[in-house]
């Protein structure tokens, strides 16, 4: 039988700015450790510390755009597109633009603490 998530759990956020993140399906929300699916909101200005996860990010921005740093420059990804960040690639994202963005975030196995690696 399916399984109904009910409602997401929102979690503290890393970065300079608040950002909102609403989990639906990962370690927390619904104890799963292969995926999370995670809705996030965040505001003009926001950076995130720089990362090596141990984990695959699949990243689809809903709206406005999300900028993705990376050892070999930039990507900036806007409202329909989409990006993936590989295990053990070093990324840093941000929200430069006025209105922020607003992307939902899969990561293969699901997002932790312990396998994101941020920078220091």
């Amino acid at each position: 039988m399916p399984t109904l998530i009910p409602a997401s759990t929102r979690i503290e956020a890393a970065g300079s700015k608040p950002k909102i993140i609403e989990e639906f399906i990962g370690r927390v929300n619904s104890k799963h450790e292969g995926v999370s699916v995670a809705h996030m909101r965040s505001p003009s200005g926001w950076v995130e510390p720089g990362q090596t996860p141990q984990f695959e990010e699949y990243t689809i921005v809903l709206k406005g755009m999300l900028r993705v740093t990376h050892t070999d420059g930039v990507i900036d990804v806007h409202t329909g597109q989409a990006v993936i960040a590989h295990p053990g690639e070093w990324v840093q994202y941000s929200t430069p633009e006025k209105d922020g963005a607003e992307y939902i975030a899969i990561c293969l196995p699901a997002f932790s603490m312990e396998t994101v690696h941020r920078d220091a």
